[in-house]
């Protein structure tokens, strides 16, 4: 546990239940994942997976197919893990929606045992203000409540909401179908043979077709100006402009970062466009079910195998892996869901490599925001915007996200501010929520599991301090002393709590800078140059390589976009081989 901090268990449900839980770990033998646990790892594969991934794709198509997992348990930043005892946490990330429809059916998700769990009402802002009770904003999906809703802070804003949905969603709705392939090959369109050509002019078609809808847009991608021209309610702005900059080292007057907007509503649950919903189990289920779709169809996957280097043959092609241990594994094909620092300036020798792709890796902003932060609290937290009923039951806006510290969009810009400088937002964006309302098993009867995901915290401090135990934990305090001005008793119902910064967050799951994306989602980091230009295609300099992780087009949120396309790439060359 990083930075875990452990109260006094002293109290009711979970004062009961710590006292019947073992303190240690599970064994590695226990903890390993269920999917490919009982295989021998082989000395030659068709195709290595680094990390779990896309692996069920290359084995259906017949590639004999290894997946090496670094930890214990499989799924990236996907994972579900027992922080506190009886508690269990979706530790790094924590709600479902982008992952593309085609690989629910695709890969058979719901019979290897997956459940999502939508939200309604979804969101949930609650105000400091001098009035009792104070105000809150509560978003769902009948557009009606949430017109009602939104009318407490303006009739125009009400009025326009729906148009304004129905502008994102044209905008998502161009975009989609650039989602699901490998960005236009340039080199082709200019060097290839008449074949190559005209592929290369067909796959335009959607590109085409998008720049023809966001063009008089572009212009205008500052979230706050696109906010700004359509509401005059600071609450509701804000609330929207979460969404803009969660996981990105930007304000919502930042420049370019109106695509991350977009990018967190361009997913679906149910066929509802920009709906998230819990996993049942933790996001480490989904991991699972993955896992399982890929061992069904023959695949081995395998934990607790950190690969030290790729093994490159005389010719400078991918030939395997060597694990740290020593064993080498040869395959074919060398599929890599870490992030490009680690693939290319870790994985494998620089001079095997073009400088220019070198500088450009180096030079990818993976600058983070975010501190995760997981409690185990033995209560509902009761906001004074909406107190909790007499016998402590959920209510709605107990399954939201839950904004605070949102009151209007110049919070956020000023505790973004405060980052530039080197310092934890002194007043931080905090989005709340607490799985186990729709998903009890995640805790002890009574007792629930909450997600904080904060920001802004910087990847080092200033005058070149560093996040050690204090410093995780006055700023871990500092947050739970905002949460307790919205929902006074919330300190004192606290168990537990694992602190993750952005350098843990980096130690941990390999994510680079802690940047949940693999690197920023600017349009300077997408599509074409994503992760450098020449090589967002999942082709890498290095022949039989291939990124399938966050860092390639289309980038991160636990979307499975990039490893289904990679895997499509990858077969195509493993025909020709």
């Amino acid at each position: 546990m990083a930075a875990g901090h452990w109260a006094g268990p002293g109290r009711g449900c979970a004062s009961r239940w710590l006292r019947s839980c073992r303190l240690s770990p599970a064994p590695p033998a226990a903890r390993r994942a269920h999917a490919g646990a009982a295989e021998r790892l082989q000395r030659e594969y068709d195709a290595v997976v680094i990390g779990a991934g896309n692996a069920a794709y290359l084995q259906r198509a017949g590639l004999r197919t290894a997946v090496l997992e670094k930890r214990h348990v499989l799924g990236g930043a996907a994972v579900t893990e027992e922080i506190v005892p009886g508690f269990k946490f979706s530790r790094a990330s924590y709600l479902l929606s982008l992952l593309r429809p085609q690989i629910y059916t695709e890969l058979e998700l719901q019979r290897h045992g997956l459940r999502v769990l939508p939200r309604d009402p979804y969101s949930f802002t609650p105000l400091l203000e001098d009035r009792s009770p104070p105000r809150s904003l509560l978003l769902g999906n009948n557009m009606a409540q949430t017109q009602q809703q939104i009318a407490q802070f303006s009739q125009k804003d009400a009025q326009v909401y729906p148009e304004y949905e129905a502008f994102m969603e044209g905008l998502v709705s161009a975009l989609d179908p650039l989602l699901d392939a490998a960005p236009v090959d340039t080199a082709a369109l200019g060097q290839g043979s008449l074949l190559q050509r005209l592929s290369a002019l067909r796959s335009l078609w959607p590109l085409l077709q998008a720049v023809a809808v966001w063009g008089h847009q572009l212009p205008r991608c500052l979230p706050a100006r696109i906010l700004d021209q359509w509401f005059e309610s600071e609450p509701l702005k804000a609330t929207l402009a979460t969404d803009a900059v969660i996981g990105a080292m930007a304000s919502p007057h930042t420049p370019g970062s109106g695509y991350v907007l977009l990018h967190h509503v361009m997913g679906e649950l149910e066929g509802r466009r920009g709906a998230w919903g819990y996993v049942s189990g933790g996001m480490g289920a989904l991991s699972q079910a993955i896992a399982r779709a890929a061992a069904a169809r023959g695949a081995h996957i395998f934990a607790e195998k950190a690969v030290s280097h790729v093994l490159l043959g005389r010719d400078g092609q991918a030939q395997g892996v060597v694990l740290q241990d020593g064993t080498e594994v040869r395959s074919k094909l060398v599929l890599s869901n870490a992030s490009p620092q680690i693939t290319f300036l870790e994985l494998i020798p620089q001079e095997q490599l073009p400088k220019d792709f070198v500088r450009r890796i180096q030079q990818v902003d993976t600058r983070s925001p975010v501190t995760k932060i997981n409690v185990a609290v033995d209560r509902l937290p009761s906001f004074l915007a909406a107190p909790n009923a007499r016998d402590g039951q959920p209510l709605p806006h107990h399954q939201c996200s839950i904004h605070l510290n949102c009151e209007g969009t110049h919070l956020l810009h000023q505790a973004f501010t405060e980052a530039t400088h080197g310092h934890p937002s002194s007043r931080p964006m905090i989005e709340l929520c607490i799985p186990s309302v729709l998903d009890p098993g995640l805790a002890p009867q009574g007792c629930h599991v909450v997600s904080l995901f904060t920001q802004y915290t910087p990847s080092v401090l200033a005058d070149g301090q560093h996040w050690d135990e204090q410093a995780r934990n006055a700023y871990a305090d500092s947050v739970f002393d905002c949460i307790e001005a919205y929902a006074p008793g919330f300190k004192v119902s606290v168990i537990g709590r694992d602190i993750l910064t952005p350098p843990d967050l980096e130690r941990i799951f390999g994510l680079p800078g802690g940047n949940i994306f693999h690197g920023g989602m600017s349009l300077d980091q997408l599509y074409f140059a994503r992760p450098a230009p020449s090589y967002s295609g999942y082709r890498s300099p290095i022949p039989s390589l291939y990124l399938c992780g966050s860092g390639a087009h289309p980038g991160g949120g636990v979307m499975g976009a990039a490893g289904r396309n990679a895997a499509h790439v990858a077969l195509k060359d493993f025909r020709h081989l």
